[in-house]
């Protein structure tokens, strides 16, 4: 140790590097003490390697993150980062990264969790926080940890078992204005999301080629859907009174995109007027993946055509009901001879 400026200095060679820094104390004890702390750090491997983002805070991470990452994904998904950042915001402020603990994290979930906000939407915005974590961690080498990791999901209990039957199906679409019922039949046989659905346009619909792609779809990705001749009727009509000004294929009266809000509102009142409860406009979704599974269709088709990652999502939305389960028994019956099997029951009785 040396003096310089009436503060204490240390300089240690370890193999062949270097430490040359200011101990920032005039006290010749706690100076000791630091240079000993130095050196334990040093010969545990500890010292040089630590981060270049020690003093990087909450905000830092969170500013980088949607500056960087965000205008990568979908904007369904910019929304639901600007949403959830929010409410991590108001709980972290101005954090040091290093003292974002799983402790603390567990804090933010029983905090939201007495506010009365639903499990998907907590796990929904730890999925931002880890997200940033990890970028932090991996890429931007800022840290070693994402905390995030050590910290169990909320367990989620919104899985919906609500489909449209054909008699059902009838009801509402005799129940439901005639903009409203194209949008109903659209949505039954190509299982888009809503906001996939309004905001198609012309310059993504392939009449020759039976096909429509959507741009932006929740995970970022485009996808490829192929239409039935009941989706292609639908499109072949609207193409006749296509409004040059805009390129949506579903318009409101004012020739804009229609407000989701607006439809819901039609949805809900066609809804009324069938008695038929409990249903949501994303159940047409589900009940076009149900119908596709009841039939015979593979889950890893029917995830593609729904734009799944994870195949696990898929199987929250394709349903069996007993008939359509039915010849999955019935196949086993080839394999009998009855007339064996009453022999067989015989011989035992006796």
């Amino acid at each position: 140790m040396f003096k310089r400026g009436g503060v204490w200095w240390t300089c240690i060679r370890y193999e062949d590097k270097k430490v040359q820094k200011s101990l920032e104390t005039d006290d010749r004890r706690l100076a000791q003490a630091i240079e000993a702390k130095i050196r334990a750090e040093i010969a545990e491997g500890k010292f040089f390697d630590k981060p270049v983002g020690q003093s990087k805070t909450f905000k830092d991470m969170m500013e980088k993150f949607m500056q960087e990452h965000a205008p990568k994904v979908s904007k369904n998904m910019q929304k639901s980062y600007a949403s959830s950042l929010k409410h991590l915001a108001t709980f972290w402020g101005n954090s040091k990264l290093s003292d974002i603990k799983p402790k603390l994290i567990s804090e933010y979930k029983v905090l939201r969790k007495n506010k009365g906000i639903k499990p998907s939407t907590i796990n929904r915005e730890l999925a931002m926080l880890s997200k940033a974590f990890n970028l932090a961690v991996k890429e931007w080498e800022w840290i070693r940890d994402n905390p995030v990791s050590r910290v169990p999901k909320e367990k989620e209990n919104n899985e919906r078992d609500r489909w449209l039957n054909a008699e059902d199906e009838k009801r509402l679409l005799e129940n439901s204005l005639s903009w409203l019922k194209d949008i109903i039949i659209f949505d039954l046989n190509t299982g888009l999301r809503q906001d996939e659905l309004l905001s198609l346009q012309w310059s993504r619909v392939d009449l020759f080629r039976k096909i429509i792609i959507i741009q932006e779809s929740k995970n970022g990705k485009p996808r490829t859907i192929p239409l039935n001749q009941i989706v292609l009727d639908i499109l072949m009509e609207k193409s006749k009174i296509r409004n040059l000004k805009s390129d949506l294929v579903f318009l409101s009266n004012m020739s804009t995109k229609i407000d989701r809000h607006n439809l819901r509102r039609a949805f809900n009142i066609a809804l009324d007027k069938t008695g038929i409860q409990n249903f949501h406009f994303h159940d047409l979704r589900h009940t076009f993946a149900t119908r596709l599974a009841q039939r015979g269709i593979d889950i890893y088709k029917i995830s593609k055509l729904l734009g799944h990652q994870d195949i696990r999502m898929t199987q929250r939305y394709s349903h069996h009901c007993p008939d359509s389960l039915r010849d999955g028994v019935q196949i086993l019956e080839a394999d009998y001879n009855l007339t064996t099997v009453e022999g067989k029951r015989d011989v035992a009785n006796f």
